[in-house]
């Protein structure tokens, strides 16, 4: 029988982007430990849009 672990997939969106007025969105899907990390992650990642390193935080 498999475990059921507690890792989740979860979509990063980047929070810089909207202000910009450029089309597009960026976006990345990664996963987190929902025990250990319940509330919602910020991450910075590459936008490759921007051509630099934003913050992505997690969206629903």
């Amino acid at each position: 029988m498999a475990k059921k672990g507690n890792r989740v997939q979860v979509i990063l969106e980047c929070t810089e982007h909207k202000d910009s007025g450029k089309p597009g969105t960026s976006r990345y899907i990664t996963t987190k430990n929902k025990k250990n990390t319940p509330e919602r992650i910020e991450l910075k990642k590459y936008n490759p849009i921007l051509n630099k390193v934003t913050v992505h935080k997690e969206i629903k």
